[in-house]
């Protein structure tokens, strides 16, 4: 977890394979980081794989962040993942970003703005 501005925001590395038995764990750890009303950061860069119960959880937690007043920022670099973002139009609905400092840079604004 890191420090940003004010608010802890906390920045959570997955790695490997997102599947149908790890993205259980992965959603119930990112509902429960969000309960706080934080913004989360997923760094989505060391994941190799990714099926549609990663990004069910994924779906999930982003609404859980919105119910919350909270951002889900995700952090992606592999082209193949990417693919996976814009088949499905997810690519609209999460803000994707290079690396975790840009993520982080835009959460610092829009609290700014807030």
């Amino acid at each position: 977890m890191s420090k940003h501005g004010d608010n802890a925001v906390a920045v959570v590395a997955v790695s490997g394979e997102v599947d149908v038995y790890s993205a259980p764990a992965l959603r119930d750890g990112l509902t429960e980081l969000l309960e706080s009303g934080s913004s989360v950061v997923v760094d989505l860069s060391d994941v190799d794989f990714l099926d549609s119960t990663g990004l069910g959880a994924l779906v999930a937690a982003r609404t859980a962040a919105a119910e919350r007043g909270a951002s889900l920022p995700l952090v992606c670099t592999h082209r193949r993942i990417l693919k996976l973002f814009t088949i499905t139009g997810l690519d609209s609905v999460f803000r994707i970003h290079a690396n975790v400092a840009d993520a982080l840079d835009e959460l610092a604004g829009s609290a700014q703005e807030a």
